[in-house]
């Protein structure tokens, strides 16, 4: 299986970091974006975002559950399922028709915050990019499952 490890010193160079995963993404990848909060996994997925040409501004969709970025090379579907507990929250937060869309034309991405939290629903070829804190500082970021 691929793996790829960068290291990061600050919030841009995260993004810059995402934009390279953006590069290599293909309709209906699902991101597995693991890591304790704080780490940058959002500011990650707003490299995602860009690197994939949208333009607009890139939340955290702590609250919504999902945020849809479109109008890029390819949408992307950003989730955060750090409350959800069991299959009927995930089932109402429609990942499962966010999936099919993704594998649809013109296709596109989900990137999964907390997804530990659904790990039995992810499909077996989930790219898992896990970020953790450094001691001398920064964070490192693997990706697993995709080149780059």
């Amino acid at each position: 299986m691929a793996m790829t490890r960068f290291v990061s010193h600050s919030p841009a160079e995260t993004r810059e970091i995402g934009g390279r995963i953006a590069a290599a993404l293909q309709p209906g990848t699902v991101l597995a974006l693991e890591g304790d909060l704080g780490l940058g996994k959002t500011c990650l997925t707003e490299g995602i975002a860009r690197g994939l040409g949208y333009t607009g501004e890139v939340n955290s969709p702590t609250f919504a559950l999902v945020n849809e970025y479109k109008g890029g090379r390819l949408d992307l579907y950003h989730f955060d399922m750090y409350r959800v507990t069991g299959w009927e929250d995930l089932y109402s937060t429609g990942f499962f028709d966010y999936l099919d869309a993704a594998s649809g034309s013109p296709g596109g991405v989900l990137a999964v915050e907390w997804s530990e939290n659904i790990a039995a629903a992810l499909p077996e070829d989930t790219v898992t990019v896990t970020l953790s804190a450094l001691p001398e500082g920064g964070r490192a970021i693997e990706v697993k499952g995709m080149e780059i």
